[in-house]
């Protein structure tokens, strides 16, 4: 059977909400789901409160101040069990050609790969990513109260960094020899024919990327990039799995008591042994096997600069297209800003199923 891509992974993983969402009376009694779909399955009652051993799930997952924790309530009760905490992204590099000083900027990276005819990946058509850049710039995109449309400041004209600001940072960036953009398996590729020496990705890739560069595998937060005349830290987004119970479930207890025990803490760490998911468990993330990865150390790293993910479906194609833009060149020669203020506009619109 041929492995699913990430992104196939993502698509059959929304419609798997969207079914839910139809009808959750008709949905399993428990499932598994990415945080950024919380707040819908909350506001449609498809998630039944949590209320056998509360305080004990609280506090596994660092209490109540904890994002892991944070991620799976609303209106200060708990909606969910916190399962993973790898749905972040950072920097792999190649220790033959950089050193730890080198990864804290991108652009020294991109002239040390230049100089090298090699590459940088980063994925430049995905907001999961592009995110970064705005972020680090200090603008801000989220879901609104009524959790449908999102508020998005990327195009604006004000501020110690302007909109177009960060367009042309990226688009010096994706003009640079030393850059390829590229999605997770062309990165994976690229790694291991030695042509990508560095890239931006996430933890999911971890195994893979270490097999690609053997003794020089490393791994560290996002790097600083040029915006301005400044440097600024990039910042991502960072993400939970998590697992549900269903609100019309004729077996609440027990079904909460499942919950519990897929998501504990010897399960989160068979899950980080087999497949390299960091644990949300507070003793399962403090463990030597979890210290040592250099891929969760990354993920710790850049935690400083890492925020929930909370956007409608109507953030997704907006920033796809504008990057496919800038990546392409721009060959229409639409302004910039132009630009910012077509994304930033259908950013903040109705999804197309809710119109």
């Amino acid at each position: 059977m041929k492995k699913l891509s990430k992104e196939q992974i993502l698509m059959l993983h929304t419609q798997l909400i969207k079914t839910v969402l139809i009808d959750p009376k008709k949905a399993a009694d428990i499932y598994a789901f990415a945080d950024d779909q919380f707040r819908s399955l909350c506001q449609n009652n498809a998630l039944l409160e949590i209320t056998e051993n509360v305080d004990e799930i609280i506090e596994a997952n660092g209490g109540k101040e904890s994002a892991a924790v944070k991620s799976a309530s609303y209106d200060g009760k708990l909606y969910a069990y916190p399962m993973t905490a790898s749905n972040g992204y950072f920097l792999y590099y190649n220790k033959e050609y950089f050193t730890e000083e080198d990864v804290k900027s991108f652009d020294k990276m991109l002239e040390i790969a230049k100089e090298n005819d090699k590459k940088i990946a980063m994925d430049f058509t995905s907001g999961w990513y592009l995110y970064s850049f705005f972020k680090g710039a200090g603008l801000n995109v989220e879901i609104s109260e009524d959790g449908l449309t999102n508020i998005c400041d990327w195009n604006t004209t004000e501020g110690k960094y302007k909109g177009i600001d960060v367009a042309e940072a990226m688009c010096k960036i994706a003009d640079h020899p030393g850059f390829l953009n590229c999605g997770d398996a062309d990165f994976v590729a690229g790694a291991k024919d030695g042509s990508i020496i560095a890239g931006i990705n996430g933890a999911w890739n971890d195994k893979k990327i270490q097999e690609a560069y053997g003794d020089n595998y490393a791994a560290t937060k996002l790097p600083e990039y040029s915006i301005a005349g400044d440097s600024v830290q990039m910042h991502s987004f960072v993400g939970y799995k998590l697992v549900g119970v269903n609100a019309y479930t004729e077996n609440a207890k027990w079904a909460q008591r499942l919950a519990q025990w897929i998501t504990n803490e010897e399960n989160q760490m068979i899950r980080f042994e087999r497949k390299g998911d960091c644990p949300s468990n507070v003793n399962a993330a403090a463990s030597k096997k979890v210290i040592e990865s250099p891929a969760i150390a990354a993920l710790a790293a850049q935690s400083e600069y890492a925020h929930i993910q909370r956007v409608s479906d109507s953030f997704w194609m907006p920033v796809y297209v504008y990057g496919t833009t800038i990546t392409a060149g721009n060959l229409d020669e639409k302004s910039l800003q132009v630009l910012l203020d077509q994304m930033v506009k259908d950013i903040t619109i109705l999804p197309e199923e809710n119109k």
